[in-house]
């Protein structure tokens, strides 16, 4: 199995706990682990999520939750933190799960 494959495997079992914790209803994957050019000991994995309701601190908490069960460092953004011209930019490579 594929870095990708693994780590999207591993994101649809997380989220309905997501969900419950942290207000998650949209997880996805964009950048290197996507594009196919990751690197393990150079690269972050980059994550999109939309939300419920605003979470204020707890975003923090969540990109720590992320890197723990991933054993990886993530790179967290919310759809609604993005400029609008980034957000155009990686829309064809956001893989959501």
């Amino acid at each position: 199995m594929s870095q990708l494959e693994s780590i999207k495997s591993l994101l649809v079992k997380l989220k309905p706990e997501l969900a419950e914790k942290f207000s998650v209803i949209k997880i996805g994957l964009f950048g290197s682990i996507v594009r196919d050019d990751f690197s393990t000991a150079k690269s972050d994995i980059d994550i999109i999520v939309d939300f419920s309701k605003p979470i204020g601190i707890q975003f923090v908490d969540l990109a720590d939750y992320l890197e723990e069960k991933i054993n990886h460092k993530v790179d967290l953004v919310s759809k609604n933190s993005v400029k609008p011209k980034y957000l155009r930019a990686i829309e064809s490579d956001i893989i959501y799960v």
